[in-house]
């Protein structure tokens, strides 16, 4: 059996090889790695940001905690749906126009051009933001790579993050942004078929809806409830208020908005809400069931909740399809990383070596500079990932509250509100970084909320209130 499991994988990272190839001819000026010339449609825009939104995290953690929580998950999924409603609808048309009339390739580069900061701080404390939690974050992106492929084949976690790595940095640096859409793409389409197909076959291969509740109820009455049997504070706080605080760090992950900002015109958003959309309503629902599914499939005896796709994968689906389904976990970590990889490049290339610094060279210089910076930052990662595991957990805790909280506020705001100043985006991104990092820090605040929450706002009063104090009439 893993033999076909095997070949299943191998054939999706040749896949991806070859995208990369197909994609190397189209790389001609620094816009079209970063940003692949502003040339692609809704269709490619929108999987490649909901595949860039979703790390290792939605086909194995999300299904792993709903294996170990129940029902209870769906506040987190409703929060997701919103959070991304929110910045399809809100963020998406207006960064596209606005980065388009400032000729930014980068957020650093339109709060810089935004507010015409002559004193390089947005671009320097964006930048430094950036760097920080991105480079850990890619690390923690190689390690999962690696965790993967030693669970389901044997493969050494060693061996396991180096082919990841290797298989990431091959076709960004190739084909550069087209190449990660494109890719993100296939893994977009592979995510959504393995989120919807494996609740369906493992129901059946149970004998039915009926047979599956009833083996839930009996195992915990709570375990199908949407409250999971909290009732006050604990369910409107640690519940509801917890699950649903996931879905604001949508609105500030640079790799992300890149998509908004790389999208053919501003006429193509419609579509790609509608598309994201319809992506998330179907994925959305399924992964978590994929972990109740399995519940009731394998009882409550799985000893890493984590492994509960690949496991019900391997069980109900001929090999070869199992392979391609297991590769969605492994998709969800590539299209991920190769975001951040680009994020990481275009900090180092765009917003340090050519704005700060003030060198420049030819396009196709630039593009051959941003292909051996893209393999730097790999291998940088890569050694990250493997002599300082340690170091990369506890940072990567705060890469999604910290960027949400840091960029979310200030970007809000500077689309929304003619009165933000410089100086209030600057306070909202150092708010919402500090607030993340004390936040979770100190025992009794992090058992009350999640940090996300409580940075975002912080954030979102800082940006407003030092923007009321330095705008000039």
């Amino acid at each position: 059996m893993m033999n076909g499991v095997a070949l299943g994988l191998i054939l999706y990272i040749v896949l991806m090889l070859f995208i990369g190839a197909y994609t190397y001819r189209y790389m001609r000026t620094i816009e079209d790695f970063l940003l692949g010339g502003r040339r692609l449609g809704a269709l490619v825009i929108a999987f490649s940001e909901r595949a860039s939104g979703e790390s290792a995290w939605f086909l194995l953690g999300l299904p792993g905690f709903a294996y170990a929580m129940g029902m209870s998950v769906f506040w987190t999924v409703i929060g997701v749906a919103l959070g991304i409603f929110v910045s399809w609808t809100v963020i998406a048309k207006r960064l596209r126009w606005e980065t388009e009339k400032y000729g930014a390739l980068t957020i650093p580069d339109y709060f810089e051009a935004k507010f015409k900061d002559d004193s390089r701080l947005l671009r320097i404390a964006s930048t430094a933001i950036i760097l920080l939690f991105y480079l850990f974050y890619l690390g923690a992106q190689i390690i999962g790579a690696g965790k993967i492929l030693n669970a389901t084949f044997g493969i050494d976690q060693t061996l396991g993050m180096l082919i990841g790595a290797s298989v990431v940095a091959l076709y960004t640096m190739a084909g550069g942004f087209t190449a990660v859409a494109l890719t993100d793409l296939v893994q977009g389409v592979i995510m959504l078929v393995a989120a919807v197909l494996l609740p369906i076959l493992g129901i059946a291969a149970i004998g039915g809806v009926g047979e599956m509740l009833s083996k839930l109820q009996s195992m915990d009455p709570n375990f199908l409830s949407i409250t999971g049997g909290k009732a006050g504070r604990d369910l409107l706080v640690g519940t509801i208020l917890g699950g649903m605080g996931v879905g604001l760090g949508y609105m500030g992950q640079p790799h992300l908005l890149t998509r908004y900002m790389a999208i053919r015109s501003t006429r193509e958003v419609k579509k790609g809400v509608l598309i994201a959309m319809l992506w998330v309503l179907l994925a959305y629902w399924g992964a978590p069931f994929i972990g109740i599914v399995g519940k009731a499939y394998f009882g409550p005896e799985i000893a890493d909740a984590e492994h509960v796709m690949p496991m019900l994968a391997t069980a109900v689906l001929p090999p070869i399809v199992a392979g391609f389904v297991i590769a969605g976990a492994v998709a969800a970590m590539m299209s991920t990383a190769d975001s951040q990889l680009l994020v990481v490049t275009s900090a180092v290339v765009e917003d340090i070596y050519r704005k700060l610094l003030g060198r420049d060279l030819s396009q196709r210089a630039l593009v051959s500079f941003s292909r051996w910076i893209t393999l730097g930052i790999t291998a940088f990662a890569l050694v990250l990932a493997l002599f300082a595991k340690n170091l990369i957990y506890w940072l990567v805790l705060y890469a999604w509250s910290g960027l949400g909280a840091s960029f979310g506020p200030p970007l809000l705001l500077s689309l929304l509100w003619k009165g933000t100043t410089r100086w209030g985006v600057l306070a909202g991104m150092l708010v919402g970084t500090l607030t993340t990092i004390i936040w979770y820090n100190v025992p009794l605040l992090k058992g009350t909320v999640y940090e996300l929450i409580p940075a975002f706002t912080f954030s979102l009063l800082a940006t407003w209130a030092v923007s009321r104090m330095t705008r000039k009439d």
